[in-house]
């Protein structure tokens, strides 16, 4: 393919962790030429001032925020902007003929009641909001490839739905019982100074936060959970800060509701769940994911236990936060939008150790 017939991209909020690792990822795949990068803070410095690392690669500037100037040059868009800026941003892009990736939890939401509810925005884009789809694609693959605009998944979303969705769908638990502990790296929280982020804050610590249903995850959870159970979920959900930079591990308890299915039945279920699903590795009994194995690739690691003096079933998910659990989940939405193989130019060999 020469460089006039690859698809040209943007990318709006370049300067975070999202957006370099979309940089990344973008620069990288044969079918895409990086045409815009775009930022407020940052505007007019090229982004090797940002990230010095890619001087040698990158020579674009980052430039002011143009929706006239960005519809000229890209086909599409991603957004990685602060949660309430893309629904403002969305709109006029679509009507000018890109399709939209929006990596903040503005599309996420079928009901914008509940996404104002969450996000403290009054919305009035309704009726774009109604055509976005959800874009995890071990779910909604065929949706996706039908889309202009895509809420893509946040990371804790990602990790845990991908563990429980096998158990959801074919109605194996009960779904009351269904507890996620979820342990995040730090560069979840974002590029911005943050004195919980500091080494000297999160080194050697382990804590907890946002307990008991007051992170922002918790009904973006529980929407995609009640879509794959048939009625309205509940989960308890919470999330912890590990001293590490990358990589999520969500662990799910639920109770079973037939207390003979033992773990191989299970791994089978899971094998043939996600059978199309090229980056989901279901681990043989006894073999426990670690967030090292994911770590840089669009992977998502399961490994699968039952335990018969409870009638628990606990599902353990791996992924890296940055890649699975949000840019490189975008790319793979991406490849199924313009028809290409799902897995083009996304990374499945992990940095280790």
């Amino acid at each position: 393919m020469t460089q006039e017939q690859k698809v040209s991209v943007g990318i709006v909020g370049a300067s975070g962790y999202g957006g370099v690792q979309l940089v990344r990822l973008l620069k990288e795949h044969p079918l895409v030429e990086l045409a815009y990068l775009g930022g407020d803070s940052s505007a007019g410095k090229p982004y090797s001032d940002l990230y010095p690392h890619l001087g040698h690669s990158i020579n674009l500037n980052v430039e002011a925020i143009d929706l006239e100037i960005i519809a000229s040059r890209c086909q599409v868009v991603f957004l990685g902007l602060p949660n309430g800026l893309a629904c403002d941003l969305a709109p006029p892009l679509l009507a000018k003929g890109c399709k939209v990736l929006d990596l903040s939890a503005d599309y996420r939401f079928t009901s914008l009641e509940t996404y104002s509810k969450w996000y403290g925005k009054e919305r009035q884009d309704q009726a774009i909001a109604s055509t976005a789809v959800y874009g995890l694609p071990e779910l909604y693959r065929e949706d996706i490839k039908n889309a202009s605009l895509i809420g893509c998944p946040g990371c804790y979303p990602t990790a845990s739905l991908m563990a429980i969705s096998p158990l959801l769908r074919q109605g194996l638990i009960l779904p009351e019982t269904t507890i996620i502990d979820a342990k995040s790296g730090t560069s979840g929280g974002g590029r911005q100074a943050k004195i919980n982020m500091l080494l000297a804050e999160a080194d050697s610590s382990i804590g907890a936060y946002n307990v008991a249903g007051k992170h922002r995850h918790t009904p973006e959870i529980e929407q995609i959970c009640s879509d794959l159970a048939g009625h309205e979920v509940r989960v308890q959900f919470t999330p912890h800060l590990m001293p590490m930079v990358r990589g999520i591990m969500s662990t799910v308890y639920a109770t079973l509701r037939d207390p003979n299915l033992v773990r191989d039945d299970l791994i089978t279920i899971y094998n043939a769940f996600y059978r199309t699903s090229p980056f989901v590795k279901i681990l043989p009994g006894g073999v426990y994911p670690q967030t090292k194995w994911a770590c840089g690739t669009n992977l998502c690691y399961l490994g699968i236990e039952v335990d018969p003096r409870t009638d628990r079933v606990i599902v353990m998910s791996a992924i890296d936060n940055l890649v699975k659990g949000q840019s490189g989940q975008a790319v793979q939405c991406l490849n199924l939008m313009m028809g290409w193989e799902e897995s083009l130019g996304l990374p499945q060999m992990c940095f280790y150790p």
